[in-house]
């Protein structure tokens, strides 16, 4: 088991291999919810970990494509975390702990389908035109887990991509969501309600795993990726190189955000319960990246540019400053070589300044040819004096666009 119920539902040989080599023949997916134990889990310390990221929102996986939900479910019987495994109720325990802690919105994931009840299997098979399993088990925990824990993100989707609105019915419970449940005026939601309703219907969008566009968007959307590029949920045999580095998930923020969008960093905790050290670590070294950047993130809307056309390896942002102005800021991913950034995409006017949030020193430019861009020096900033090993955001203010 994949850390708090995800697991993937591939069946390949090597899985099936070490199956038959440490498993007894008869042992079935049920029995492994026994060895989910979370004797480890400290909510607070999650919290703690999650306020060190600078995180704005947390969803944590109530119940995924295997459906056992990670509290006391009363429409599960035996099949949940209390019943079974952790004896505890997850999903509250860490909601508590974030609203008391911490100021960061509580979320809840929440797949809308099974892989292999039974029920759902029979559904499917009648092409959806019965409502067996909605109408017991997804519909029931839906609203029981909305009314219990008032979660301020309902993040849905389905385990295999399929089914139509009128199947979960979709609209009648998103018309109790937003209307008259406890959340009501409170609430978002993403796109995943039905097969037909990725990328076109939701409060905010994520389209597919993974979805970076790269590009501004018209709508409200979320990067949802994995800081494991090849699982969501906590793999015993990964790899260092499976995982990316703190540049790599800064990189990944800063295409994120100048282009209109939020980031969901999925980390996936051990069956005991714990974040492992190098999920930890990377999620305190975005932190203290945001703890010196987070004037160009938090608050801040797209710019006129995204990506700057000269060089690839900028990304903007911008925001209003106190006197009604307003600050561009240049996160650059790279240091420049020579110590010179040639920015093509700012025009700037005979009072235009450059600062490097983190540092007290002045930022000296040059206007490009023709007054169309902006040559920054930085040679006169000490490497001992950067603010951050990983990727610097410089402030551009009174440009003429």
């Amino acid at each position: 088991m994949n850390g708090f119920g995800q697991i993937g539902s591939r069946r390949a040989p090597d899985i099936v291999n070490f199956m038959k080599h440490n498993y007894r023949p008869d042992f079935t997916y049920a029995d492994f919810a026994a060895d989910f134990t979370a004797e480890f889990f400290n909510p607070d310390e999650w919290a703690d970990i999650f306020k060190a990221s600078g995180a704005g929102y947390v969803v944590l996986t109530s119940k995924h494509g295997e459906g056992f939900p990670n509290w006391p479910s009363s429409h599960s019987f035996n099949w949940n975390a209390k019943a079974v495994g952790p004896n505890r109720d997850l999903v509250g325990d860490l909601a508590n702990a974030i609203r008391n802690k911490t100021d960061i919105k509580f979320g809840t994931y929440y797949c809308i389908s099974e892989w292999l009840h039974p029920l759902y299997m029979k559904d499917k098979a009648n092409n959806y035109t019965t409502q067996s399993f909605v109408l017991t088990k997804a519909l029931p925990e839906l609203y029981e887990l909305v009314n219990k824990y008032k979660p301020e993100i309902l993040w849905a989707d389905l385990a295999d991509g399929q089914g139509p609105a009128s199947y979960y019915k979709s609209k009648e419970f998103l018309a109790w969501l937003f209307n008259d449940s406890p959340v009501k005026d409170s609430v978002v939601t993403n796109d995943r309600w039905c097969h037909e309703c990725f990328c076109k219907h939701g409060g905010y969008k994520t389209c597919r795993d993974k979805w970076n566009p790269g590009k501004l968007q018209k709508f409200k959307w979320e990067d949802c990726m994995s800081v494991d590029r090849h699982s969501w949920g906590y793999r015993r045999n990964a790899p260092l190189d499976s995982y990316l580095d703190i540049n790599q998930i800064i990189s990944t923020f800063a295409s994120t955000i100048s282009c209109g969008g939020n980031m969901l960093m999925n980390i996936g905790p051990t069956k005991e319960g714990t974040i492992i050290p190098v999920f930890e670590e990377r999620l305190r070294q975005f932190g203290s990246w945001l703890k010196i950047n987070g004037e160009g993130v938090y608050g801040s809307v797209p710019w006129s540019h995204q990506n700057d056309f000269t060089t690839k390896n900028v990304w903007y942002t911008k925001k209003k400053t106190e006197n009604d102005g307003t600050a561009v800021y240049a996160i650059m991913l790279t240091w420049p070589d020579d110590s010179v950034l040639v920015l093509g995409a700012p025009i700037p006017s005979q009072s235009t300044q450059v600062t490097m949030l983190g540092y007290e020193g002045t930022v000296n430019w040059i206007s490009g040819p023709g007054g169309q861009g902006m040559n920054i020096t930085l040679q006169n900033i000490p490497w001992n004096k950067l603010p951050s090993p990983w990727a610097w955001m410089l402030k551009l203010t009174n440009i003429a666009n």
